[in-house]
């Protein structure tokens, strides 16, 4: 319950979000009846966010938005109940521009559904995930990591985590989401690689300079680094143990 809200203040303590994931225009896929656009004004590079929920068409699909059209896509809790997660995910990536990424977060399936599926928790829900595992109880269990991998070199990895660090394994069965503090899923955040790390392999170049001041101080990082290296060139590092 309420997944997207108790994300926030994970979330504001991750300068990342702030400044990188949720910057420009986005789409909130699924986001009803807890929408990021709800926190809007915690993120103040944030500058449009919009539901996209089933009166806006088929998530999966997308087909009224064009390709690389909004900077940032959001979905908490949604591609768990698509009948193709791949095809939803690759949608989903299609419509961000390069630069631009996806935050999604799904439950896990041993933090969520705990051994049992079809899940007696959320009936629609019709995937189960894991980060990575060989073999799953599930018939029906996605890896994470075979997920992303089929969006293909354009997908930069940024973040893939296990949110349980409010989980409680000591209590038995039992939808812990019904709690306020338990996520209970995996995090996942992807940015598209533009066309000039493609060409490179992944290497993202800048050959723009910054301003003078900065120009100076990251200058005097470097000249500083040298100064204590000439000044020391008799005592190898880490072998003075004198008394201090």
């Amino acid at each position: 319950m309420k997944e997207c809200s108790k994300s926030i203040n994970r979330r504001l303590a991750d300068s990342r979000f702030l400044r990188r994931y949720f910057v420009g225009q986005g789409f909130d896929i699924g986001g009803k009846p807890d929408p990021l656009c709800l926190y809007k004004e915690f993120f103040p590079l944030m500058e449009y966010v919009k539901t996209w929920d089933l009166e806006d068409g088929d998530a999966q699909y997308m087909e009224a938005i064009e390709d690389a059209q909004v900077d940032f896509i959001h979905s908490s809790h949604c591609l768990e109940h698509l009948h193709d997660p791949f095809v939803g995910l690759k949608n989903w990536f299609r419509v961000i521009r390069p630069n631009g990424y996806l935050i999604i977060t799904i439950p896990d399936e041993d933090l969520y559904e705990q051994g049992q599926f079809p899940s007696t928790f959320n009936a629609d829900h019709k995937w189960t995930f894991s980060l990575f595992k060989e073999q799953s109880w599930s018939d029906k269990s996605i890896n994470v990591l075979e997920l992303v991998q089929s969006l293909g070199q354009s997908a930069a990895i940024e973040k893939l985590e296990l949110l349980n660090s409010n989980y409680r394994y000591s209590i038995p069965r039992y939808d812990q989401t019904l709690t306020p503090v338990a996520e209970c899923g995996i995090e996942i955040i992807i940015r598209k690689r533009d066309n000039q790390e493609l060409t490179n392999n992944g290497y993202k170049v800048c050959e723009q300079q910054p301003e003078r001041e900065l120009r100076i101080h990251l200058n005097q990082h470097r000249d500083d680094m040298k100064s204590m290296k000439s000044g020391n060139t008799s005592a190898p590092p880490f072998t003075n143990d004198s008394e201090i």
